[in-house]
């Protein structure tokens, strides 16, 4: 039988999740936990966790896998389990919309560094802003450190990959001490205090609000 890169598959049966591959010429089924306590997108972790070292065994150079098999089946389901929800949206749309358009078919193997330097360039030249292009950058490092990790590939073409100086930088405005002083002395109590732990704190949206009384002291917020 060839062998070449598979997915699997993992199907419900009987309140169950069953995780369905092919290993040396034949169908192997294994019961990957309760459909009660996992979700799909779990079980299909597990599924991964499998498949992965009998993908690696039997392409050892990365010739069959493309870039968009590795990305949807491996890299994003490993890294979902770390983002955030508004990270891996973020991130996702960012690779999904910038970077498979251009690779999705292309073996991981058959990169080099020059190459994705120049997509790197196109993008700034484009007029993309610093950070979108610095971001690509820092997706195109992980996805091939996790690459190779997993042995889909045997070298990083991404490692020395830098963001274009040409990439557009923004505009940041900056208050000064007596637009400060203006927007608190029209502010009511509570909304000035927000101010003040924002604008003189430096502190985050999330950060703020975030707050309970149990950490407002008499002349401090303590923040943990």
């Amino acid at each position: 039988m060839r062998k070449r890169y598979q997915e699997g598959s993992v199907k419900k049966q009987r309140g169950v999740w069953i995780a369905q591959w092919w290993e040396d010429g034949h169908r192997r089924n294994r019961t990957i936990g309760r459909a009660s306590q996992m979700t799909r997108a779990e079980a299909r972790v597990q599924l991964l966790s499998i498949i992965t070292p009998i993908n690696v065994k039997q392409s050892p150079t990365s010739v069959r896998i493309t870039m968009g098999n590795f990305v949807d089946h491996v890299y994003l389901p490993f890294f979902r389990r770390k983002w955030k929800v508004s990270t891996a949206q973020a991130n996702e749309h960012r690779i999904k919309y910038h970077l498979l358009p251009a690779f999705r078919d292309r073996a991981l193997g058959s990169f080099s560094r020059d190459e994705l330097q120049l997509l790197l360039e196109r993008k700034a030249a484009g007029g993309m802003s610093y950070s979108v292009v610095n971001h690509l950058r820092w997706d195109l490092k992980q996805i091939f450190d996790l690459a190779v990790a997993e042995g889909f590939a045997q070298r990083n073409p991404a490692t020395l990959l830098f963001t274009p100086r040409e990439a557009r930088k923004p505009s940041r405005l900056v208050m000064n001490l007596e637009e400060v002083k203006k927007v608190l002395s029209v502010l009511e109590p509570r909304e000035r205090l927000i101010g003040k732990l924002a604008m003189l704190a430096g502190m985050r949206p999330g950060e703020i609000f975030g707050l309970t009384w149990v950490r407002l002291q008499g002349r401090f917020a303590e923040i943990r």
